[in-house]
């Protein structure tokens, strides 16, 4: 009961109720990535290209794509990773969960919420007082 309020109420937590039965009636199953988020297509978009979407496990979070599966969902490649030996390259990054809004955020030098200090002002410019 609680999985079928889930999927009513929410649109963050996985798939919702209009996804799965899309899903169920016009998905054809492409494959699963390391983090379990099951991938899909079906039908065509107003472009005439096959629809192509993801079913997150867990939190829908778009940063959680792999590198191979964000080229195939993105109609950059035309075969999905899981019908082929991918490797990434030595510049792409692993995944990195989106830690804007927690304590791990990256701060700017300079930013009030950094641990660092402002830099003192240079003679090139003057802060703004107010006249009294």
């Amino acid at each position: 009961m609680m999985r079928f309020l889930t999927q009513f109420f929410t649109w963050w937590n996985g798939q919702t109720l209009g996804t799965r039965f899309n899903t169920w009636r016009f998905g054809k199953s492409v494959g699963e990535d390391q983090f379990g988020n099951a991938y899909y297509e079906g039908g065509t978009n107003s472009d005439g290209q096959t629809r192509r979407w993801v079913i997150y496990k867990g939190y829908s979070e778009a940063s959680a794509i792999p590198p191979g599966w964000h080229g195939w969902i993105h109609h950059r490649v035309d075969t999905p990773p899981s019908d082929e030996n991918y490797k990434p390259r030595e510049w792409q990054k692993p995944y990195q969960a989106n830690m804007t809004g927690t304590a791990a955020a990256y701060r700017p030098k300079g930013s009030i919420l950094g641990q660092d200090r402002r830099p003192q002002v240079t003679g090139d410019y003057d802060a703004w007082t107010p006249s009294a």
